[in-house]
């Protein structure tokens, strides 16, 4: 992580930020939060970014009303110039820091914003895949939201990675693929593109609203023979941008889609 955060408009050291241990977001895990790309020292798709985190906030109750889409963009503008980050990522998060009706403390504040920039992770060259054995629960008040409660996910790539593999699948409650741990899932058949269905529970991620928005993508509601039988697998997301990926060892590389999709995709980025 670069060496200096944002923390609602204040510009300091990252071992300098203080989150009320009182608070809904300390005791709960209640917030929200978005993870975008940057290229040329500019978010990338900042509108979708922005729009989720509106949306993702109302959903579950966070109070925005003192921070509007040209404040948090100059913020971001800002730590990204400190930085000097050129190409990388940013996470904003919006923490609840109300007290909360459970325990019944008493809190002065409302809403924070944390806004962190980092350096692109290293990236694999291929992502192996696996069955995670925890299901997403597609029926669940947070499905969908990219949400601070993020330790099944967090869970699920470390289980995978125990038993040898870089990712994993994570199925719904009716065996429906519905995401990697991190990442949303695309795969190819036939020259088709599929992704799960936002009913299935999966994240409704932005990289995943931009490519559906430019190309024939399917939304579906699949089992993971799918995968089985796929020509090319890939994973999506504003970290890794468009990555292939293998189902249980299986190579698929059938297809030349997905060469197809990165080279729109690095245009778009080199336009920002």
């Amino acid at each position: 992580m670069n060496p200096h955060v944002s923390f609602n408009f204040h510009i300091l050291p990252a071992e300098k930020t203080l989150l009320a241990a009182v608070s809904s977001a300390a005791l709960y895990g209640k917030g929200v939060f978005t993870s975008l790309a940057v290229y040329n020292s500019k978010p990338f798709l900042w509108e979708k970014h922005w729009r989720r985190l509106r949306e993702n906030s109302s959903k579950i109750g966070i109070d925005l009303k003192d921070f509007n889409e040209k404040t948090v963009r100059h913020a971001l503008s800002d730590l990204v110039l400190l930085n000097n980050l050129k190409t990388g990522r940013a996470r904003l998060t919006f923490f609840d820091e109300t007290a909360g009706k459970i325990w019944n403390f008493r809190s002065n504040n409302k809403t924070s914003l944390l806004i962190t920039t980092a350096d692109f992770q290293k990236p694999t060259d291929e992502f192996r895949l696996t069955v995670s054995p925890f299901p997403v629960n597609s029926k669940s008040p947070l499905a969908n939201i990219k949400s601070c409660n993020y330790l099944e996910s967090l869970l699920a790539i470390e289980d995978a990675r125990m038993r040898g593999f870089d990712e994993c699948v994570r199925l719904n409650e009716k065996d429906e693929i519905a995401s990697a741990s991190m990442a949303n899932i695309f795969w190819v058949r036939d020259k088709n593109i599929f992704t799960p269905s936002l009913k299935t529970g999966c994240l409704a991620g932005t990289t995943r609203e931009f490519l559906i928005e430019n190309f024939p993508v399917q939304e579906t509601k699949s089992k993971v023979i799918e995968l089985s039988m796929a020509d090319e697998i890939f994973l999506a997301s504003a970290g890794i941008g468009l990555r292939p990926a293998s189902f249980e060892n299986v190579k698929t590389n059938k297809s030349s889609i997905l060469a197809e999709l990165n080279k729109f995709f690095e245009q778009q980025t080199s336009e920002v």
